[in-house]
């Protein structure tokens, strides 16, 4: 008990340092997400093809490679040559990795919506934006609530990968105390707080699951 009261401080930073790039993340990558969904299923075709190639190149390349590429390449692309500390070079990456998967998950919940509801809105004098703002969104925002959760507690477990920026998070300090004290204690109380992140989250989706479910009876 005295050894886990010891090692409980670090733990509970790195913590700290996972929970910051997973809000940031999540509060970037989600509408940035749904912008790009907008434009995939837009009628200007150019647009489109721009973001479908987009979405293609990040779901098609591993998250740690373009957060390598970020953090250490770029500062040498001509044109560009920005040098970001780590921290935002790891929001930039999980925010434009994420963005595309989202992008994908508000894609197919608008096109799951039947057609006559646009033309419907229509018919009454509706714009595209208020079509979509007033009666395309909400329905979407309903039907994606279970794959979001899935990808928003992939996102949780997906920042331990910050590790290789040399961040402090949890995974580094459970790693680093055991590396000192050889013990594997500290995986075990990390993977608690990773269940304990993941089963907040879950929690949360369900009880917004059941909400929305309340209008679809």
């Amino acid at each position: 008990m005295d050894y886990l009261v010891r090692i409980i401080g670090p733990l509970l930073e790195g913590t700290g340092v996972t929970l910051q790039v997973f809000l940031i993340s999540f509060v970037l990558s989600v509408p940035l997400g749904l912008a790009l969904a907008l434009v995939r299923v837009s009628r200007f075709a150019f647009a489109s093809s721009l973001v479908n190639g987009y979405i293609w190149l990040m779901r098609g390349t591993p998250l740690m490679l373009q957060m390598l590429f970020i953090y250490f390449a770029l500062p040498f692309v001509p044109l560009i040559g920005v040098r970001l500390p780590d921290f935002p070079a790891a929001i930039v990456a999980f925010v434009l990795n994420y963005a595309a998967y989202f992008a994908e998950i508000f894609r197919a919940g608008i096109q799951s919506i039947d057609r006559g509801q646009y033309e419907g809105a229509r018919v009454l004098g509706l714009s595209y934006a208020q079509t979509m703002r007033r009666i395309i969104l909400p329905q979407v925002f309903k039907r994606i609530l279970p794959p979001l959760s899935n990808e928003t507690i992939t996102l949780v477990k997906d920042t331990s990968l910050i590790y290789v920026l040399a961040m402090n998070d949890l995974l580094r300090a459970a790693r680093g105390i055991v590396q000192r004290d050889f013990t594997t204690m500290p995986f075990v109380v990390a993977a608690a707080f990773y269940l304990l992140m993941t089963l907040v989250l879950t929690l949360a989706f369900q009880y917004l699951e059941r909400k929305h479910a309340v209008y679809d009876g």
